[in-house]
């Protein structure tokens, strides 16, 4: 017996004229209604693309809103040549429609525009979060960070460490922040607190004898918003080895940070990075981590005034 996905034989965005003439089944959200007099048009969107459906019976749409969920089952036609839309890559082709299946239907005034919810207001966004992450942009970016994460674990496996987990409720283990604690339920009137960071556990692992440890670590600081980090949590690549020097460490940051940043970065990028010692970072920059697109430095002046009368 061979299963077939009662939701869909194709995902949105995989239909091409070699399908033409077939007869298919699409689940995604409604993105537009449009009536062309007589015979209706919805773009259904799923995580892959849009495919425009023809809707002949408009009774198929009763209680059919934008951003509901929505099956539809229909044949594979080749759309008009004067009405192609070359932004999609299923522009060439629409699904004709024989029956259409309400999943889960949304509320006719939603809360704001999907396509332009980066326009409004974080709490309303943080509020209706399951539609803002419809958005194309703020979805892409939740992929994007996907991505990466699975691209920094295959490149630290492929340098022979491996991929621990440490614990997330422990003894707390001061950092550069407060601990986020949490009451214990047998232990009355104690507390476990949530790792700032997993220093101690990596330690621990080192000295019982793994070679390479890397983790893409929370870390829980309850301290205000950066703007590299969100308040509460964080993640970070995390990596230690044993017998190792300050060079083997140097050395396996520049693969990783530069072939990173290579494969995702928008930008070329030098494959010499610089060293800035910690000291001339500080009387050169005022800061540890100084931007060096910003041409700004500070400049001693103080053999310049030695013989001046202003205090």
């Amino acid at each position: 017996m061979v299963y077939e996905n009662e939701y869909r034989t194709h995902s949105c965005g995989q239909l091409r004229e070699s399908d033409i003439g077939k007869n298919v089944r699409l689940s995604g959200w409604v993105e537009n209604i449009r009536d062309h007099g007589g015979i209706l048009f919805i773009d259904l969107r799923d995580e892959t693309g849009i495919t425009q459906i023809v809707i002949k019976d408009e009774n198929m749409l009763k209680n059919v809103t934008r951003e509901s969920t929505v099956r539809v089952c229909g044949e594979v036609l080749r759309r008009d040549e004067e009405t192609y839309n070359p932004k999609i890559e299923t522009g060439t082709v629409e699904v004709s429609a024989q029956t259409l299946d309400i999943l889960g239907a949304a509320k006719p005034n939603l809360p704001f525009e999907v396509v332009s919810s980066k326009e409004t207001r974080e709490d309303v966004r943080l509020s209706y979060r399951f539609l803002d992450l419809r958005n194309k942009k703020v979805h892409d970016n939740i992929i994007f960070r996907s991505q990466v994460i699975s691209y920094l674990r295959e490149k630290m496996t492929s340098l022979g460490f491996l991929d621990m987990q440490t614990p997330i409720l422990s003894a707390s283990s001061p950092e550069g922040a407060r601990d986020y604690l949490i009451p214990s339920r047998k232990h009355h009137g104690k507390f476990y607190a949530l790792p700032q960071a997993p220093q101690i556990f990596k330690q621990l692992l080192m000295v019982s004898g793994f070679d390479k440890y890397f983790q893409v670590a929370p870390c829980f600081r309850d301290e205000d918003a950066r703007a590299d980090r969100t308040p509460g949590e964080f993640y970070q690549l995390d990596l230690e080895m044993a017998f190792a020097t300050q060079e083997d460490v140097f050395k396996v940051a520049h693969e990783v940070m530069y072939n990173t940043f290579k494969k995702f970065g928008n930008k070329p990028v030098s494959e010499e990075f610089i060293r800035l010692p910690y000291e001339t970072a500080m009387l050169k920059y005022g800061t540890d981590k100084p931007d060096l697109r910003n041409p700004l430095e500070i400049v001693e002046l103080s053999d310049m005034f030695v013989e001046t009368d202003f205090a």
